[in-house]
């Protein structure tokens, strides 16, 4: 395809630039499998453990962690208390999960790092080399960690994570508003903007957005349901995009 063709490209992190949507599905399983242990022991009914698959990808995945933690308790018909920043664990609290979540996967990026899919470097490289602007959206706090350990912050213009949203009180994914902000940071209207993303929501939010194209990303077998959500265009992996 043209690359030029549009005028911005706007990437989603895990899963589609690096390699680490394992490491949040498997700090989300670490997270919730106790807090599911306890409630079946208090109630008497069985809870089958977070599925890092099936579970990671309906709920979770490309959302904001407190929005995972009420959403996928919510298919178990569990509500936890929302608590407070800083809530240990423990305390069986929204915030509590979502934090617990949080220093798992930051322990794992201190000792084990970071890997970049090397067809999304490519194409992130392409693109710079023909003045495309880039930006990346990611619903993750650690978005500005990650790029540091990748190596690679300095092939975007513009960066909407986490941490912003929550500043600018934007609404995570499947709501198109980080992916708005990215467009109006880069002075690109939506229309002349791509947007690539491997996570449901995501391409939701691409869709909902008004963007010029949606880009899929399918690491794990979901094609069809990618383009159900309003991907354009699935690929497993952006290399295919490279002329």
């Amino acid at each position: 395809m043209d690359l030029t063709a549009y005028d911005a490209w706007l990437f989603d992190l895990d899963g589609v630039v690096t390699d680490t949507a394992r490491v949040h599905a498997a700090a989300w399983k670490a997270a919730f499998d106790p807090l599911l242990e306890a409630e079946a022991a208090r109630t008497g009914t069985p809870q089958d453990p977070f599925d890092p698959v099936d579970d990671y990808l309906r709920f979770v995945d490309g959302r904001p962690r407190a929005d995972g933690v009420r959403g996928f308790l919510a298919s178990r018909g569990l509500e936890l208390h929302e608590g407070s920043p800083g809530d240990p664990p423990e305390a069986r609290t929204v915030c509590g999960v979502a934090d617990g979540k949080n220093e798992l996967v930051r322990r794992v990026l201190a000792t084990d790092g970071v890997a970049v899919y090397p067809g999304t470097l490519a194409l992130l490289e392409l693109l710079r080399s023909h003045e495309v602007r880039t930006a990346v959206v990611s619903a993750s706090e650690n978005t500005g960690a990650v790029l540091v350990a990748a190596g690679i912050g300095d092939l975007f213009d513009a960066r909407v994570d986490g941490l912003l949203a929550r500043e600018l009180h934007l609404p995570g994914k499947p709501a198109p508003d980080t992916y708005l902000e990215a467009a109006r940071e880069l002075g690109v209207p939506p229309a002349r903007a791509v947007v690539i993303e491997d996570a449901l929501a995501g391409v939701e939010a691409g869709r909902s957005g008004g963007f010029g194209l949606v880009v899929g990303v399918d690491r794990v077998g979901q094609a069809p349901a990618l383009a159900d959500h309003g991907a354009d265009v699935v690929v497993g992996d952006l290399a295919d995009l490279l002329p």
